[in-house]
């Protein structure tokens, strides 16, 4: 059974959405059922910082034995910072993607933009946990 944090806002696309310390941030990555089915991650493919994303829009990809899958930004906003240590060392994403696994930070327009994304329970539904 994959991990599901209840403090966190999630995607039917299996990105987990966290709110930073600082107002308007947020924490980007994928979920523990997503790196789960997709195996061993070995490459990130994360955007530059002052990257501007539309909601749902692709912002990069990632790459495991299994299989290469589209990332989506969860909500429209830009990326103020990228997870550096990704690049050498991706499978912290399998180790931790609630952790030290995540991808990017984002600068949201509105905090109430969380408000449109799945809760806890909601995306343990949508997986069938």
């Amino acid at each position: 059974m994959s991990e599901i944090p209840d403090n966190l806002h999630y995607t039917e696309e299996h990105e987990y959405v966290r709110p930073a310390d600082d107002a308007g941030i947020v924490v980007v990555g994928i979920t523990d059922y997503a790196q789960g089915e997709l195996g061993d991650v070995v490459y990130v493919d994360l955007p530059e910082v002052g990257a501007k994303f539309n909601e749902m829009e692709e912002f990069g990809s990632i790459e495991a034995v299994k299989a290469v899958s589209q990332l989506f930004c969860p909500l429209a906003g830009e990326v103020v910072e990228i997870n550096q240590a990704l690049e050498a060392d991706p499978a912290l994403i399998n180790r931790d993607p609630y952790g030290e696994g995540w991808m990017i930070k984002l600068e949201i327009r509105s905090r109430a933009d969380l408000d449109q994304l799945l809760t806890a329970a909601d995306y343990a539904q949508h997986v069938g946990e």
